[in-house]
């Protein structure tokens, strides 16, 4: 499966564009400014619904416009075809194969996608939120029915934080809180497992040093999720929200038991967050037989000749579509793209 066609109408600068991708690798040539980083913004918006460079997609508006829209084909996919658009008055609009998915969950199992840009560090050095969604995304491709688990969790936990904050008690909910946290924990931690080998060869390529993931389960192990929220009740009733449980869960990245993001310099963590992401498309590939198409915004940055060789050998290495963006030829020439495309000013043609 991968991305053969995709049209682009008012994304940023991109008024008008068009696409047809190869299965392999596509290379997105251009200065500065002029739209290459919006066009992954695009295909990352096909495969789920938001851009990863802002919250806001009304942000994602050209100049002048009320509406956006992108449209994707995917070739050997019993999806078809997938739209996402956008206008100040109806908000967001997901199409997959001409129906409105239940969510948009769905578009990740359409089209999985995983983006490899210059924040890529954030993953090491900001708190757990960007950690949580790496893992979660891997755990919902190989753990059958995590989603809807994770949905009746969340129910469960907004009716129970509700509760508290007006002071009532919230120990009915408490029973089923517990039994859908503890599973959703078992799968977090198997998935990890899963993961090692993949990480394990991702690390060694890239960092050449021992980093260890450690997972924090989001409360005490010393006591079940049940016992951990009887004993912290009077401080949930006294904070209003539930304080502990598995969406507090982190994964931690440690360097001879110290935190990787004390111990590692800025250009390490970018590869570090390049094994977590590099690692995460090997798992899902092997679980389900798809690699995800991989995104990657101008690898060289921040990275000296050395390093981007060797994140690059790496992506290389797996087999799926790869789509990434270069100031010029001869930062991405050791990838040797299949198809090469040229943006400037918002237009974009291929070479």
């Amino acid at each position: 499966m991968y991305l053969s066609l995709m049209e682009v109408e008012n994304l940023r600068c991109l008024h008008q564009a068009e696409l047809e991708f190869h299965p392999a690798s596509n290379l997105i040539l251009g200065p500065n400014g002029a739209g290459k980083t919006s066009l992954l913004e695009a295909v990352y918006l096909l495969a789920r619904g938001r851009s990863f460079r802002t919250r806001n997609t009304e942000r994602l508006l050209a100049a002048g416009s009320s509406h956006l829209r992108v449209l994707g084909c995917l070739a050997e996919s019993p999806a078809g075809t997938i739209g996402v658009g956008f206008s100040r008055d109806e908000g967001t609009e997901v199409r997959i194969d001409r129906r409105t998915p239940g969510s948009l969950a769905e578009l990740s199992l359409a089209f999985p996608a995983l983006i490899l840009d210059p924040g890529i560090h954030r993953l090491v050095e900001e708190g757990p939120s960007l950690r949580r969604k790496w893992l979660d995304w891997g755990v919902f491709h190989v753990e059958q029915g995590f989603v809807e688990l994770w949905s009746a969790f969340s129910l469960t936990l907004k009716q129970r934080n509700a509760a508290l904050k007006i002071g009532h008690d919230p120990s009915p909910w408490d029973v089923e809180l517990a039994r859908l946290g503890e599973q959703l924990s078992v799968a977090r931690r198997q998935a990890l497992g899963q993961l090692e080998p993949h990480w394990r060869r991702a690390i060694d390529a890239l960092l050449g040093i021992q980093v260890d993931l450690v997972y924090f389960q989001g409360w005490s192990q010393e006591r079940s999720l049940a016992e951990s929220l009887q004993h912290h009740r009077a401080a949930d009733l006294e904070r209003g929200t539930t304080g502990l449980g598995p969406h507090r869960f982190d994964v931690q990245l440690t360097v001879d038991r110290k935190s990787a993001r004390d111990f590692l310099s800025r250009g390490q963590q970018k590869l570090l967050g390049a094994a977590m992401t590099l690692s995460m498309a090997g798992l899902v590939t092997e679980w389900t037989g798809r690699s995800p198409t991989l995104l990657v915004d101008d690898p060289a940055a921040e990275l000296d000749a050395e390093k981007t060789g060797r994140l690059l050998a790496e992506v290389r290495r797996l087999q799926g579509q790869l789509i990434f963006t270069s100031l010029d030829l001869a930062n991405a020439s050791s990838v040797q793209p299949e198809r090469l495309f040229h943006v400037e000013q918002g237009r974009v043609r291929r070479v």
